[in-house]
């Protein structure tokens, strides 16, 4: 489908004139640290989108694990755990090449989320892996981040979303499983419903 393009915005004028100025408490909501009113909103998420830019593109990931699981080492550094995945670690390749990367928490019920920017390098310093193991075991790494930017978001995406509203059970939703992606993706060569069937075992001998 082709589009006119008279109708792209192609210059920050227009995209100003579009949206309008920004507010005074928008703009005075940022801070270059983790400011003591901010703090308490790391402490209790337990869920976070990484963000971070490579040379293969954007990414944009899940975090997650116990409130606080964030740790904020001084007013200007975060330390963000690393633990088992998928092995793609797209996120940490980036990294070596990119060192900028953003998080969003969330915090179940609220409707304000917190955005922190800055830039990060990877660590396997032993006593960082120590501080962070849950379970005693270990993360396989750390991110370790330096703040330059902090603000929250306001609670309209989250409203309108309906985001904390009562979660569907599985067979309300119309999505299809992971091992129906799986199998459709390889033209079978995996099996999907093997692929369901020990997923949740899997999962659970693989948190940590």
């Amino acid at each position: 489908m082709a589009h006119d393009n008279s109708y792209r915005i192609g210059n920050i004028d227009q995209l100003t004139a579009l949206f309008g100025a920004a507010s005074e408490a928008s703009l005075k909501k940022e801070v270059d640290y983790i400011h003591p009113l901010y703090r308490p909103l790391i402490e209790a998420s337990p869920f976070a989108i990484l963000a971070t830019s490579g040379p293969d593109g954007l990414d944009a990931s899940p975090r997650g694990d116990p409130a606080g699981f964030v740790q904020i080492e001084d007013e200007h550094t975060l330390l963000l755990p690393e633990r088992r995945g998928n092995n793609r670690i797209d996120s940490l390749r980036n990294l070596l090449d990119d060192p900028r990367i953003a998080l969003l928490f969330l915090v179940p019920g609220l409707g304000e989320t917190l955005r922190v920017n800055g830039t990060a390098h990877i660590s396997i310093d032993p006593s960082l892996l120590q501080r962070l193991a849950m379970h005693d075991k270990p993360p396989q790494c750390v991110i370790v981040m330096k703040v330059e930017r902090v603000y929250f978001q306001c609670a309209r995406a989250i409203q309108r979303s309906g985001l904390w509203n009562r979660a569907p059970e599985r067979g309300e939703m119309k999505v299809p499983t992971a091992g129906t992606i799986l199998a459709g993706l390889t033209q079978h060569q995996i099996d999907g419903q093997k692929y369901d069937r020990e997923l949740p075992q899997r999962q659970r001998d693989t948190l940590y």
